[in-house]
């Protein structure tokens, strides 16, 4: 063996050497990709066909309404939906089509809690459940608030309660105004005819 096949062989030796030590740091130390974790402020869970990943809620406050942001995956071959119960009886359902899958994010219906059931930073217990069948599940959102920009614009505002009742007061002072002006006209006509047979009296005398 000359020198020149002698320096190929060392070199071809080191290659392998080099791979072979590479492959063994990656048999031993455990790979990140091969466990399943959420990758976002949100959490994991499956239902039957259904995958749901990085689900939080964004919400004001305990008592406030709060709104479901995160992904659900459909693996089945029909429609399905997804139904979310939270405290206080407050409900909101997620349509999914088959083996296809919904972004709750800022180009979706919103899927609105009337009532979050925990204080932002803690963990609520939500039952997440498949419509029309008896596949459920209980698992523990994050709660979040404006703290972070990013879930800003995801804080629902409550519905205005008081709006039937603005309106009723503006029907009430419109009403009362009309009848104001019904007795004033009133009064007027009144006046505008008593002043000619006041006038008439006068005259015959």
């Amino acid at each position: 063996m000359n020198r020149a096949q002698r320096g190929k062989l060392a070199l071809t030796a080191a290659a392998l050497g080099a791979s072979l030590l590479t492959a063994g740091c990656g048999y031993i130390t455990p790979q990140q990709t091969s466990h399943q974790y959420s990758a976002s402020d949100g959490v994991r869970a499956d239902l039957g066909p259904l995958q749901l990943r990085n689900m939080l809620i964004v919400s004001a406050g305990e008592n406030e309404p709060g709104r479901l942001i995160g992904a659900v995956y459909n693996s089945s071959s029909k429609d399905v939906k997804l139904t979310v119960n939270g405290a206080k009886g407050s409900q909101t359902q997620v349509p999914v089509k088959a083996n296809s899958y919904t972004l709750l994010n800022e180009n979706s219906d919103p899927a609105i809690l009337s009532t979050t059931g925990g204080k932002p930073g803690s963990l609520v217990d939500v039952k997440v459940s498949e419509d029309g069948t008896n596949v459920s599940n209980t698992v523990k959102i994050p709660v979040l608030d404006a703290t972070l920009q990013e879930y800003k614009d995801y804080i629902p505002t409550p519905s205005s309660s008081a709006t039937p009742s603005s309106s009723a007061s503006a029907s009430s002072s419109a009403s009362a105004s009309s009848s104001a002006g019904a007795s004033s006209s009133a009064g007027t006509s009144s006046s505008a005819s008593a002043t000619p047979s006041a006038t008439a009296t006068a005259t015959s005398r």
